[in-house]
């Protein structure tokens, strides 16, 4: 896991919001070692999960290189904003939407460099969901099936949607839910950051309420536990301690199975 920011932090945000947020990460019952990754910076508001792919080490290396990567580059940027760009501004995105894509994609091109230049790194790759939150808004970057999701008034709603082999069957064919259970191909991801040079990130914008919970997982949480357990976890803490809230939804993963690694955000928004 990253040490470059406390588990458990606490930022203001400039709309007399204050966010609570707190991850963890947990390498599961079948895998011998973890190459998930996360990232919390308070005083960038930015909350980062990676979920790296490649086997061996190779996918611990590239989830820790973009975390790293997207902390240096708000880092930077935060202390110069007149520092030159890797990438061009995409018209159309705001200043912080723009940061946000420029971090991810300098992370896709530094893993796809590294795996080029070391052999027992080829293939390695990772996904990667964030949020930004500035002046009163979300934003919301991802690339892979790693995902987010917002809690609020009793209800669960995924705000990502997965670049994988199985959900474009299911928006091309309609599988039936037997079909999509028997899919033997649920783990191929189509996009993630080191596949190729360039890599294009979703990227959205969000209105964060008082009393949101926003989630960041990896597929080892949201393939173990449903969406309505996952609500029932995160009412039943209640946002009052959040570290115990991910610790109990990494134990329903771990009860589901816990085929892969685990790991989770949440961010909860109150009134300061």
């Amino acid at each position: 896991m990253s040490s470059l920011a406390n588990r458990q932090g606490v930022a203001m945000v400039s709309f007399a919001m204050k966010l609570i947020a707190a991850g963890q990460t947990n390498v599961g019952r079948k895998r011998s070692h973890n190459e998930d990754n996360l990232l919390l910076v308070a005083s960038e508001n930015l909350f980062v999960v990676a979920d790296g792919m490649g086997g061996h080490a190779s996918g611990e290396v590239a989830s820790q290189l973009a975390v790293e990567c997207m902390s240096d580059f708000f880092k930077r940027t935060s202390e110069n904003d007149e520092i030159t760009w890797p990438f061009k501004e995409e018209k159309g995105l705001k200043y912080e939407e723009n940061r946000l894509v420029c971090s991810i994609k300098l992370a896709n091109l530094r893993i796809f460099e590294t795996a080029r230049s070391e052999s027992r790194l080829k293939g390695m790759g990772t996904t990667i969901v964030t949020m930004l939150f500035t002046n009163g808004t979300g934003y919301l970057g991802h690339v892979g099936d790693s995902r987010a999701y917002r809690i609020r008034n009793g209800a669960i709603e995924q705000l990502t949607e997965d670049h994988s082999l199985l959900n474009d069957y299911i928006k091309a064919n309609k599988l039936t839910a037997e079909e999509i259970e028997a899919f033997p191909h649920k783990n191929v991801i189509v996009r993630a950051l080191g596949m190729r040079e360039t890599v294009q990130v979703d990227v959205s914008r969000i209105d964060p309420r008082p009393g949101d919970i926003y989630l960041l997982c990896t597929d080892g949480m949201s393939g173990m536990v449903a969406d309505a357990d996952t609500l029932r976890i995160v009412d039943a803490g209640g946002g009052a301690d959040l570290d115990a809230t991910c610790r109990a939804l990494i134990d329903a993963a771990n009860e589901g199975g816990g085929v892969d690694n685990i790991t989770c955000i949440l961010i909860r928004i109150t009134e300061s």
